[in-house]
């Protein structure tokens, strides 16, 4: 397994913990952290059936390390937001679920990979917010367009234009956040859910993830047609057989991934 010096991977029996940890930067996402986050999270699509992902200290993590951001030229910030955007499209796409274990403070990128993810569980004393308005740029990793698809158009342009930093309460009314819950059952509540989704079918989570990212670029015909082809596809499969054997003979499935 790869060695990383700002981050920490552990695996919990098939639930991969990915936790940024670098708490004396607010776990800012520099060029070595997001490369590190990319390193991670293809070894974790291999040996997991569930990622999640959290910050050490009192963060998730407060966006890019300014210190680096600033003396970037139009060149260098161009090959950084490429790494940031295939990081985050990577746990978006990739076939297992995420969840986001949201800690504290999560500003600017690290908003953005709270938005990448699957599920987005939070502390009720975390802060959300796009604040990158406030010194002049804008989000550069997905902030102007996952934002949208979460919250709406005049939500996303009120906090990515005003640079406004919420609370939990409100980024949970607003949609951004999927749960709420006290500080001391965050990853408790985050483990459960992973637990959850690991008692299921394998295959059958990859195919629903597929599907219901599919809503955000097809047409509802296109999309329709698409969820039928991986409905269908799922009935060769030994897992549905075992799922519908289990569910008539009133056990618990055992599904192999097959």
């Amino acid at each position: 397994m790869v060695e990383f010096e700002r981050i920490k991977l552990e695996f919990v029996d098939n639930i991969a913990v990915l936790t940024l940890n670098r708490p004396e930067k607010l776990n800012a996402l520099d060029s070595k952290t997001r490369t590190e986050l990319l390193q991670a999270v293809e070894e974790v699509e291999n040996r997991a059936r569930v990622l999640i992902i959290t910050g050490s200290g009192k963060a998730f993590a407060a966006g890019a390390d300014i210190g680096e951001l600033s003396k970037r030229n139009p060149l260098d910030c161009i090959e950084s937001a490429k790494l940031g955007t295939r990081l985050f499209t990577k746990i978006e796409e990739m076939d297992i679920p995420s969840i986001a274990a949201i800690n504290g403070y999560a500003l600017g990128g690290g908003c953005e990979l709270a938005m990448a993810c699957d599920i987005r569980v939070a502390s009720k004393k975390a802060k959300f917010g796009q604040p990158e308005i406030n010194i002049g740029i804008i989000p550069g990793a997905g902030g102007t367009q996952r934002l949208p698809r979460l919250v709406g158009v005049g939500m996303a342009k009120k906090l990515v234009l005003t640079g406004e930093i919420i609370s939990a309460e409100e980024a949970y009314r607003i949609g951004l956040v999927d749960e709420l819950v006290d500080e001391d059952k965050l990853m408790d509540r985050a483990m459960e859910i992973a637990r959850r989704i690991c008692e299921k079918s394998p295959i059958a989570v990859a195919f629903a993830k597929r599907a219901l990212n599919s809503s955000n670029s097809m047409n509802l015909h296109d999309g329709l047609e698409y969820e039928l082809s991986l409905f269908s596809i799922l009935f060769s499969t030994e897992d549905a057989k075992e799922g519908m054997n289990a569910f008539l003979e009133k056990r618990k499935p055992e599904f192999r991934g097959r």
